[in-house]
């Protein structure tokens, strides 16, 4: 019977201290592995040459590194590259690869699946499986062909980060401290819906930068949107962001999918401005990658260079963002999507 190893990739350097001391390794060896994992980015055990031979032997016997490379990608006429992972589970996650002229910047998940079912969301269709490990996220990074020339992270993929905190922030230690990557929190951004608990102890253990996933600034329609709106209001979650300071080194922004007939209109130009009113944030305009079966559409660029231009000129700094790999499943959740389905379908013909 094969018995499942441990990954050491996503452990913290007080973990790692944990395992050598349970293993009577001396306690620098931590530090040791540390460095091969983050640092040097090994792939086995095997490859830690500077612990000695017993050593590597009593590691290896429960441990494993835990890399694994992506199972599939697409890639993209402008660069873009979308990456399917398989968890030991033998469920599917995405990360998207963007090049962007002196920028690389990796969208990775924190879920298979998500909760929280926004109506425009093809990752909230499929439903709520399991979060992933800090393992299963830093892989992500570890895995891409690309992972050296990365510049930035964002936490935009599948999954709610901040209903998976406790892993999302050991993924961000590991991103940002001394013995990890040693990666500048600027570099690394989290979006969130917004749930309370999440939103406050993320703004005060970590200094990464946050986006809010906002999409309408009026209550009732943000419910209609996302329907984690009833827990937790847009309004009571910007009257908490202005406690925090802003204007240093995190930076703040919302996402703002801007859909045809429904929240494109300066009406909600105007509401955004009075909402946000005072804040030290920016907006970025999204333009919609359809998805099957949900009745919204992306609005024309006239009308988002008119709305980008209103927020502009009334203190609101808003951008929009430049659509990517819309010939590769653009949306998130529709590459996953479609391998579950293929999967499905496979199975079933099995069955006849």
């Amino acid at each position: 019977m094969m018995t499942t190893k441990t990954p050491l990739l996503g452990k913290t350097l007080n973990e790692l201290k944990t395992i050598v001391q349970d293993l009577g390794m001396p306690k620098f060896t931590a530090g040791q592995i540390a460095s091969w994992l983050y640092d040097k980015k090994v792939g086995s055990i095997e490859e830690m040459t500077n612990l000695s031979l017993k050593n590597r032997e009593r590691l290896m016997e429960n441990y494993e590194v835990g890399a694994s490379a992506p199972v599939h990608e697409m890639r993209s006429v402008d660069g873009t590259v979308k990456y399917l992972f398989c968890t030991p589970e033998g469920d599917y996650i995405e990360s998207v690869y963007i090049p962007d002229d002196d920028r690389a910047t990796l969208c990775v998940s924190s879920q298979v699946g998500c909760k929280m079912n926004c109506k425009f969301c093809m990752t909230g269709k499929q439903g709520y499986t399991t979060s992933l490990t800090a393992a299963q996220i830093l892989n992500q990074i570890y895995s891409v062909p690309e992972r050296d020339t990365l510049t930035n992270v964002v936490f935009m993929g599948m999954g709610e980060p901040f209903d998976n905190l406790d892993e999302v922030l050991r993924a961000l230690e590991i991103l940002t401290a001394d013995y990890g990557y040693k990666w500048s929190p600027k570099r690394i951004t989290v979006s969130t819906v917004g749930l309370q608990k999440g939103l406050e102890r993320f703004l005060e253990e970590s200094d990464c930068h946050l986006a809010i996933s906002l999409h309408s600034p009026f209550p009732s329609q943000r419910r209609e949107l996302m329907p984690a709106e009833k827990a937790f209001s847009i309004t009571e979650m910007v009257e908490i962001l202005r406690r925090y300071d802003f204007s240093k080194q995190r930076r703040l922004s919302f996402e703002y999918i801007v859909f045809k007939g429904v929240n494109d209109s300066l009406i909600y130009a105007k509401e955004l401005v009075k909402l946000l009113r005072g804040l030290d944030c920016r907006m970025n305009l999204i333009r919609f990658h359809a998805i099957p079966n949900v009745d919204l559409e992306g609005t024309d660029m006239e009308s988002m260079i008119a709305f980008r231009d209103y927020l502009t000129q009334h203190g609101l700094f808003a951008t929009i963002r430049a659509s990517r790999g819309e010939d590769i499943f653009a949306a998130c959740g529709m590459l996953s999507t479609a391998q579950q389905q293929a999967e499905k379908k496979e199975k079933e013909s099995e069955t006849f």
